[in-house]
């Protein structure tokens, strides 16, 4: 039977709480170890589901794997050998693409099955193709994506049709391999494609302009494995979920260990709906007794929250920001842009209370605050499985959440860690 949470909510969270390594950076730097001539340790690596697959698929094509530390990863890829990825892998995360560009990079050819992943909308892998192609790669299209480069990989000037997140790293990861210089235009530059992108620099590639939407990569260096692990930057979305779970539930929370320069939207966002958390260091204080007002524009018109291509509010805290808005005095318009079914977990919500009118697939209003009741719900992915907990931790009564794979694929141990807080939450292995 599948595992459930049992939450009993309306209680304080207080206490400090260290976020783990960025799970989207975690993913595809694992698939880069392909580049690398030995060895290489990975360190602060989330101990979750979705890098639990990752490593799984790196197996599957003769690489040795083994987890060294609680969050410490050795991946060996010397003896990976171009064998097609094993499809019931594939279907269990989006990320497997993100072994396209490396598998091209160093056997010429690659048989990908469909990636799998949340059923937020349709997400495109056009990008990762057309960039491939511009980098000399030939494509068939069938029940699965054969890729080859019967002449190897060749530097180009691409521009990216969207700046895709994971079709900016394949595109970045066959670059470091090709010949000569490759410019990437319309580039995504998200904190874990920075952390991306350091890693290869640590493994020898050239790139320049990491943190900006233009990289310029010098290819067809030699990729060496770092004598030292290299460690993943904190998880941005995880600090900002948990500066969530301190909002709603009225509590005192630090957050040890974030960069502060991965926040700045995430903090603009969080103080329009009147939730302050202050930056000391390395330290995210949330205190008690927030403000909890949503502030409107000037002139008095219902405000606007949305997300966008980074540096703008990132997409995956938008079911975090809605949870909260539900607890917060006023009315908030939130606008997600990105993926056409993120919002539909709201029905849940209003479920539970919160006073909420979906306009359309990218569109809700949401008026607050709201008394939240207890339920018995479901985790329809990661982000809107974690929305689902906060508002648990903010309800009355005892709620039961279903389908917590979903959430334990990107976050870590997260009862344990919510329990230090003061959580009542506890895991269970039977469910309906």
């Amino acid at each position: 039977m599948a595992a459930t949470f049992c939450v009993s909510g309306g209680r304080a969270l207080k206490g400090t709480i260290r976020p783990a390594g960025n799970k989207n950076a975690a993913l595809p730097i694992l698939a880069a170890t392909l580049l690398a001539d030995g060895p290489c340790r990975v360190d602060n690596v989330p101990h979750i589901r979705d890098v639990e697959t990752m490593l799984a698929l790196l197996e599957h094509l003769g690489a040795v794997v083994e987890w060294t530390g609680p969050n410490t990863v050795a991946v060996d890829p010397r003896a990976a050998a171009p064998r097609e990825l094993d499809p019931a892998l594939c279907a269990r995360i989006r990320a497997s693409i993100l072994l396209a560009g490396p598998m091209l990079a160093r056997f010429g050819r690659v048989q990908l099955p469909p990636p799998g992943g949340d059923v937020i909308g349709r997400r495109r892998i056009d990008t990762h193709f057309l960039a491939l192609e511009r980098l000399g790669a030939e494509i068939t299209v069938g029940d699965t994506y054969q890729l080859e480069a019967p002449r190897g990989l060749a530097g180009a000037d691409i521009f990216l049709d969207e700046p895709s997140v994971t079709g900016t790293e394949n595109a970045l990861m066959a670059a470091v391999a090709a010949r000569g210089a490759t410019v990437l235009r319309n580039a995504a530059s998200e904190p874990h494609i920075q952390d991306l992108a350091r890693f290869l620099q640590v493994l020898g590639a050239e790139i320049e302009g990491i943190g900006t939407n233009t990289l310029t990569v010098r290819g067809g260096n030699s990729l060496a494995a770092p004598p030292v692990p290299y460690t993943l930057g904190p998880d941005h979305i995880e600090v900002g979920s948990f500066i969530g779970l301190a909002a709603v539930t009225n509590g005192a929370v630090t957050i040890d260990g974030v960069r502060a320069e991965d926040l700045r939207a995430t903090l603009l966002a969080f103080a329009r709906l009147g939730v302050h958390p202050r930056l000391d260091g390395q330290r995210l204080i949330v205190d008690a007794d927030q403000e909890r007002r949503v502030r409107p524009d000037l002139g008095g018109h219902v405000p606007k929250l949305e997300d966008g291509p980074w540096p703008a509010f990132p997409a995956d805290l938008i079911s975090i920001a809605i949870v909260v808005a539900s607890q917060c005095e006023g009315l908030l318009l939130v606008f997600e842009k990105m993926f056409e079914s993120r919002l539909f977990f709201v029905d849940k919500l209003i479920g539970m209370g919160a006073r909420i009118v979906l306009c359309d697939p990218h569109r809700a209003v949401i008026s607050g605050p709201s008394q939240l009741r207890a339920q018995e719900v479901e985790s329809p992915d990661i982000r809107a499985g974690m929305a689902m907990l906060l508002a648990a931790l903010a309800a009355q009564g005892e709620s039961v959440i279903h389908n917590i794979g979903q959430i334990e694929r990107g976050y870590e141990q997260i009862d344990e860690r919510l329990r230090a807080l003061g959580a009542q939450i506890e895991r269970r292995d039977g469910g309906r």
